[in-house]
């Protein structure tokens, strides 16, 4: 190896590592909050991608009736848990369900594959964030209060299932998107690829955004609140409820950004979004599933791992990945005390 070779692989696992540590931070944000592993995070990566590349092709987008599905199911749970007020939110549920058929209607209307890229970018958000919350509604807010153990295996049944409607909505062949540009930066022996430097620059400009969200803004301290101590921000008035549709919504953006951005670099396909995630997941990890910085760091430490190990060991580089977790959990096991899961 080089010096020139070095750098190439050092742009792929940084580049990598910035799509890791964003799935690291919403994993992570989603289980301080809920209590939730969430399984699931990769395959809004891999229907935020196959969406995309739908709309460029010009295909009609079925996933769309997935979300009108999950609208009309919480539409039933809403009226099921309001029976004794059956008059109240009626205005809410009626736009729950007209929203996918407005989007249905644009999708069968408009040319797809002539908008321009960021039209199709904003309609693949439109279409794919709203599944986050409608995921909580129906099959983690009605066990909130479970245990960890219970929210893992309904992350697990979710994941599952959700890996079988992408197969049936986009089909077993693989995609790629059309690249951001073509362009290119020489930087001394090293060509940088434009694709990777709009994925590294979304990826510090959505970190940054969060940042602001969770310091300034009333709605992210409220966040910070339920994260820090759930039965103290309950207490003061923070819904439980809000907080976990929120963390799931930007769960969602976060996974359908990381699958845009991602898709002109690698063909993805149905069932391509666990594995992108359980590498965010690994990151996360050697965060300790606390520290936000240590999940970033540690996210881009396993891009930079993935990307030298594809070098020396391609055979064997997942193998080497997911090696790492295990002697952080056990460095993790020996250093702290066990506690008893809070109670509610």
């Amino acid at each position: 190896m080089n010096a020139q070779i070095a750098l190439i692989l050092g742009q792929d696992g940084i580049t990598n590592g910035a799509i890791y540590a964003l799935l690291a931070l919403s994993i992570l944000l989603v289980f301080t909050v809920t209590r939730v592993l969430f399984i699931p995070q990769g395959e809004f990566v891999a229907f935020g991608a196959l969406t995309m590349a739908a709309l460029q092709a010009g295909k009609p987008v079925m996933l769309v009736w997935l979300l009108f599905a999950f609208a009309v199911a919480e539409a039933a749970a809403d009226l099921t848990a309001r029976r004794k007020r059956p008059g109240r939110g009626l205005g809410r549920m009626a736009a729950k369900l007209a929203y996918p058929l407005i989007l249905a209607a644009l999708f069968y209307n408009l040319p797809l594959a002539q908008l321009p890229m960021a039209a199709q970018a904003l309609l693949t958000l439109l279409l794919v964030v709203p599944m986050g919350p409608q995921l909580y509604r129906l099959f983690y807010q009605p066990i909130a209060s479970a245990s960890t153990l219970v929210l893992l295996i309904v992350s697990i049944a979710v994941h599952l299932a959700l890996v079988g409607l992408g197969l049936l909505a986009f089909g077993a062949e693989g995609a790629r998107t059309a690249p951001f540009s073509d362009a290119s930066l020489a930087l001394g022996p090293l060509n940088v690829n434009s694709q990777a430097l709009w994925v590294v620059a979304v990826s510090a400009l959505l970190i940054i955004v969060l940042y602001q969200f969770f310091e300034r803004s009333m709605y992210g301290k409220a966040l910070r609140a339920a994260a820090f101590n759930r039965l103290g921000a309950r207490l003061m008035g923070i819904s439980p409820i809000f907080a976990g549709k929120a963390t799931f919504f930007l769960a969602a953006l976060i996974g359908t950004v990381s699958g845009i951005l991602i898709a002109p670099i690698t063909t993805m396909y149905f069932d391509s979004g666990f594995m992108v995630s359980l590498k965010g997941f690994v990151g996360a990890i050697i965060g300790g599933l606390v520290s936000y910085p240590l999940a970033a760091a540690g996210a881009i430490l396993v891009g930079l791992i993935e990307a030298f190990s594809s070098f020396w060991a391609s055979a064997y580089k997942e193998i080497i990945v997911f090696t790492l977790i295990i002697p952080v959990l056990l460095w993790r096991s020996l250093k702290s005390h066990h506690v008893e899961e809070e109670d509610e």
